[in-house]
C-alpha cells in the first residue's frame, strides 16, 4: 500500500504546510469583516480600498522573489522568512494607531503570503511524489473551505468582544506553532531525498524580474483603486495600468503564456482566466442578492456557502482518483461546469429566475474549480525542474492574483457604466443591466479559459526548464 499525505514520512510537513494555508485564508476572509470598523476608528476612509489592494499588490513581488530565492537555494530558508514576514505585518496592522500604518502592515503581510505560497509549491515538488501531489494541493484547497464558512462570523465575534486589533493579533498566535511545526518537518527534505538546493549549477537572481515584479504590483494597485476615481480619468487610469499589467506578466510569466502555447504557458494562462472569470462573477453575486432578491448581507455570504463546500470536496475527492482521471479530461469537465454555471447567472441576472437557481448553479463552479484548480498545480510542478520550480510556481500564483484583479477592475468599470450610477434616474433596472454586463465578461473570460484548457499539458522533463525561460526586457 503506498503512502498518504498523512503518513509518518510525510505528516509533519503536510500538517505544517496545510496550517499555514488556513492561515492565510482565515487572515483574508477576517479582515474583510473587520476592515469597516477599522476605517472608521482610524478615520481611514480615504485609504479603505488601498488597504485590500494592497496586499495583493506586495504579494506579487514575494512571489517572484521567493520564486527566484527557492530556485537559488531551495525553499527552506525563504519559507521560514516569508512566515515572519507575515507575522510581522499582522502585529503591524495590529498595532496600528493610524491607518497608513495598517496599510504598511497589509503590504508587509501581502509580501510574506505570497512568498510562503511559492515556497510551499517548492516544497511540495521536491517532498511528496506525483502521485501524492494531486491529493496535497486537494488538502491546500480544503484549507479554504472552513476559513469561508466560519471565518467572517469569527471575525466579527473576536472583533465585537476583544477589538479588531485581535483579528490580527490572534492569528500571530497560531502562526508560531505552526512555524514550530514546520522548522523541524523542513529537515526533512535532506532525509527524504529531496535537495534543498538546485545543484551546483543555481541560477541567479535576476534583478529585473524583481523589477517588473513591482511594476506589475503597481499596476495592479492602480486597476484595483480605478474605479474609485470619477469620469473619463477612470478609463485613463485602468487602460493604462492594463497594458502595464500585460507588459510585466509577459517578462514574468513563461514565455508564450500570454499566447497560450501548449504545455506551461497554457497551463499558466487557463490558471490567470479561470480565475479571472469566477472571481469577476463571484465578488458581484452577494450585491446581486441584496440588490435583486433583497436578502441581507449575512443571508448573501451564506448563499455562496454551497460553492465553497463544493470546491472544497471535489478538490478532496479528484486527488484520490488523479492516476484514472487524465488532467486533461478534469481541466475540460472543470472549466466546462464554470462556464455552465456562469452562463446560469448571467441568465438570473438577465431574467430574474428563482435565487434558488443561481444558488445551485454556483455551487456547480465550484465543483468546476475544485476539479480543476489542484490539476493546474500538479501539471506546473510536472513541467519543472528543480532550476525553475520556484519560477514557474511563482508564474502560476501571479497569474492566480493578476487574472482575479484585472477582471474585477473591468468588471467595476462595466458595472459603474451600466449600472444605476451610470443613469440615476434609471431605477433598479439599471442595476440589472450592469450585473447583466459584469456576467457577460465573467462568462467570456471562464470561455477563453475553456478553449485554452485542452493546450494545458505535462512536457517532457528536458523540455520543462526550456518551457518556463522567461524573457528579458
Amino acid at each position: 500500500m503506498s503512502e498518504g499525505p498523512f503518513s509518518s514520512r510525510y505528516r509533519l510537513i503536510t500538517v505544517g504546510a496545510v496550517v499555514l494555508v488556513f492561515v492565510a485564508a482565515f487572515e483574508n476572509l477576517a479582515v474583510t469583516t473587520v476592515m469597516p470598523t477599522i476605517s472608521a476608528e482610524l478615520d481611514g476612509a480615504a485609504l479603505y480600498a488601498v488597504a485590500f489592494a494592497a496586499p495583493l499588490a506586495a504579494a506579487v513581488v514575494g512571489m517572484v522573489v521567493a520564486g527566484l530565492w527557492c530556485d537559488r537555494t531551495g525553499p527552506r530558508t525563504p519559507l521560514l522568512l516569508s512566515v515572519a514576514l507575515f507575522a510581522a505585518g499582522l502585529i503591524v496592522a495590529g498595532t496600528a494607531v493610524s491607518m497608513e500604518l495598517v496599510v504598511v502592515g497589509r503590504l508587509v503581510q501581502g509580501l510574506g503570503s505570497g512568498a510562503t505560497t511559492v515556497a510551499l509549491y517548492v516544497i511540495v515538488a521536491r517532498v511528496f511524489p506525483p502521485a501524492l501531489q494531486p491529493r496535497i494541493f486537494g488538502l491546500f484547497a480544503a484549507a479554504w473551505v472552513v476559513p469561508s464558512l466560519v471565518g467572517p462570523f469569527l471575525a466579527g465575534v473576536v472583533g465585537e468582544t476583544f477589538g479588531w486589533r485581535w483579528v490580527f493579533l490572534g492569528v500571530v498566535a497560531i502562526i508560531l506553532p505552526a512555524a514550530a511545526l514546520l522548522r523541524p518537518a523542513l529537515r526533512l527534505l535532506r532525509q527524504n531525498g529531496a535537495p534543498d538546493t538546485a545543484g551546483a549549477d543555481r541560477p541567479r537572481i535576476d534583478g529585473w524580474r524583481i523589477v517588473w515584479s513591482i511594476v506589475l504590483a503597481g499596476s495592479v494597485l492602480g486597476l484595483s483603486v480605478s474605479t474609485e476615481l470619477e469620469g473619463a480619468l477612470v478609463y485613463l487610469v485602468a487602460a493604462a495600468a492594463l497594458v502595464v499589467a500585460l507588459i510585466a506578466l509577459r517578462t514574468l510569466l513563461p514565455r508564450g503564456a500570454l499566447r497560450a502555447l501548449p504545455g506551461l504557458p497554457s497551463v499558466v494562462s487557463t490558471r490567470l482566466l479561470l480565475a479571472g472569470g469566477f472571481f469577476a462573477a463571484e465578488v458581484y453575486l452577494p450585491y446581486l442578492f441584496t440588490e435583486s432578491y433583497g436578502l441581507g448581507a449575512a443571508a448573501a455570504g451564506l448563499a455562496l456557502t454551497a460553492s465553497g463546500i463544493a470546491w472544497g470536496g471535489v478538490a478532496l475527492t479528484q486527488g484520490r482518483f488523479a492516476d484514472r482521471i487524465p488532467a486533461r479530461v478534469s481541466l475540460r469537465i472543470g472549466s466546462t461546469l464554470v462556464v455552465l454555471a456562469i452562463g446560469v447567472v448571467l441568465l438570473a441576472s438577465a431574467l430574474h429566475l428563482p435565487i434558488g437557481v443561481v444558488i445551485a448553479g454556483w455551487a456547480v463552479s465550484g465543483a468546476g474549480m475544485g476539479l480543476a484548480y489542484p490539476r493546474l498545480s500538479v501539471l506546473t510542478l510536472a513541467n519543472s525542474t528543480p532550476a525553475n520550480q520556484g519560477f514557474n510556481s511563482s508564474a502560476l500564483n501571479i497569474a492566480d492574483s493578476s487574472g482575479p484583479a484585472m477582471s474585477l477592475a473591468i468588471a467595476g468599470i462595466l458595472f459603474q457604466a451600466f449600472g444605476p450610477g451610470a443613469d440615476p434616474g434609471a431605477g433598479a433596472g439599471a442595476a440589472g443591466s450592469g450585473f447583466v454586463a459584469v456576467f457577460v465578461l465573467a462568462l467570456a473570460v471562464a470561455v477563453a479559459a475553456f478553449l485554452v484548457a485542452p493546450r494545458a499539458t505535462a512536457a517532457p522533463r528536458a523540455d520543462a526548464a526550456r518551457g518556463a525561460t522567461a524573457k528579458r526586457p
